[in-house]
């Protein structure tokens, strides 16, 4: 079969090579997955230059958490799914529900291979039925940024009608806040470095939009923007470096889930204002295979579809890890298989 690979101590995106690997046949409990698109995510982008948990890789390695395509064989024992199923893998291995138990392997970095393959071997446990409504390539962005992103809203921070979210950027956490609060009666104000991305957010339903380079009190326009009150729920990705606007930004008793560190590891993180604002914050790593079921649920009901910006062709996923990189990004990138 076709894979992409990024080899052992590679430190750049200029190290990722497509190989040939034997076709993999499912054991006990196992399903043979033929993947039709896979998405990337920021962790990506860290994994192959050597940044994420743990450094550069240490054996060659198929990236890429996030992939979506049809069961073509089962091994014996499985009961879960069958033959034909449209599926999308779980980000964690073998975390099926409940709050986590330990530390979980991840797909995309060692000691997992990723989906951007021709084919993926899946423990049964970690296949998930993909709404019918969506493509490969939608079902492609679900597992780590849509399942994020629900595990943040819905699942912690108990998001209602009415509710003011505000997300950080226009990327692929930032557009499912969009779509999920949206669909759940709340508005949403995103910020961003581009008043073209703002308008493509409003056009989506966003009910406010701040340039953060044109404000780079961009916590005072939001606190502006809802007379006074600050936003209910906050989708931090930024980390350190835009964590303290976050907590001035946020409601009194309101929520702050803590996802990313996109905007750096410095900043300031004293936690006053979180005391006196009776607010709370929420560390959201991914989450299960229940959230991921419920989510999609949610996805069908209500006629979602992910926002993706560009699809690459499988020959073209070095193109698609700088178009990610770039300024230009609104949304998911996805590679077709």
């Amino acid at each position: 079969m076709k894979v992409q690979e990024i080899p052992s101590g590679a430190r750049s995106i200029d190290a990722l090579r497509r190989v040939e690997r034997p076709d993999p046949e499912p054991g006990p409990g196992q399903v043979c997955v033929r993947v039709r698109a896979a998405s990337l995510n920021y962790r990506d982008q860290a994994v192959i230059t050597g940044n994420y948990f743990g450094g550069v890789v240490q054996r060659d390695t198929i990236p890429l958490s996030d992939g979506a395509g049809e069961i073509v064989a089962v091994g014996p024992g499985v009961t879960r799914v069958r033959t034909g199923d449209r599926v999308a893998a779980t980000f964690f291995l073998g975390y099926a529900d409940g709050p986590p138990a330990g530390t979980y392997a991840a797909r995309g970095a060692p000691p997992a291979d990723g989906m951007l393959a021709e084919y993926a071997l899946l423990d049964e446990q970690d296949a998930v039925r993909i709404p019918p409504g969506l493509s490969f390539e939608e079902a492609a962005t679900l597992p780590c940024a849509a399942v994020t992103t629900w595990h943040a809203l819905v699942e912690t921070c108990g998001m209602r009608p009415g509710d003011t979210v505000l997300a950080l950027g226009t990327g692929g956490v930032a557009t499912f806040a969009l779509l999920f609060a949206r669909a759940a009666g709340a508005r949403v104000i995103l910020t961003s470095s581009s008043d073209e991305k703002l308008e493509r957010a409003r056009a989506l339903g966003a009910w406010g939009g701040i340039n953060y380079r044109r404000h780079p009190d961009w916590e005072q326009k939001v606190l502006e923007l809802t007379d006074g009150a600050g936003a209910t729920h906050v989708v931090e990705t930024g980390g350190p470096g835009t964590l303290a606007k976050s907590m001035q930004a946020v409601a009194y008793g309101g929520d702050i889930a803590l996802i990313g560190v996109l905007a750096g590891l410095q900043g300031e993180t004293n936690p006053h204002p979180i005391m006196r604002k009776g607010a709370s914050m929420h560390g959201i790593f991914v989450g299960n295979r229940a959230m991921f079921e419920r989510m999609n649920r949610a996805i069908e009901v209500n006629g979602l579809r992910p926002v993706i910006d560009r699809v690459f062709e499988f020959e073209d996923a070095a193109e698609a890890y700088r178009y990610q990189q770039s300024a230009s990004l609104f949304g998911k990138v996805v590679i077709r298989v």
